[in-house]
């Protein structure tokens, strides 16, 4: 489980990658920047939902050990 929340961690900050490049700074709220901003919010949330659950199973394992 850990590997696999890893490499979803490491997919949503190519995401969020590839939508930086989408972005044209001139027309911001418009177009496919609207559409590339949606993204990068959507993947910066998968980001820290991600890390959270990964805590989360750390607290857990840490718990049951004792």
């Amino acid at each position: 489980m850990k590997v696999f929340t890893y490499i979803l961690i490491a997919l949503a900050l190519g995401l969020v990658i590839f939508n930086i490049t989408l972005l044209d700074f001139e027309n911001l709220f418009e177009g496919n920047s609207l559409v590339a901003l949606i993204g990068i919010a959507a993947s910066l949330c998968a980001v820290c939902i991600l890390l959270i659950f990964r805590m989360s199973k750390m607290i857990d394992e840490k718990t049951k050990g004792n």
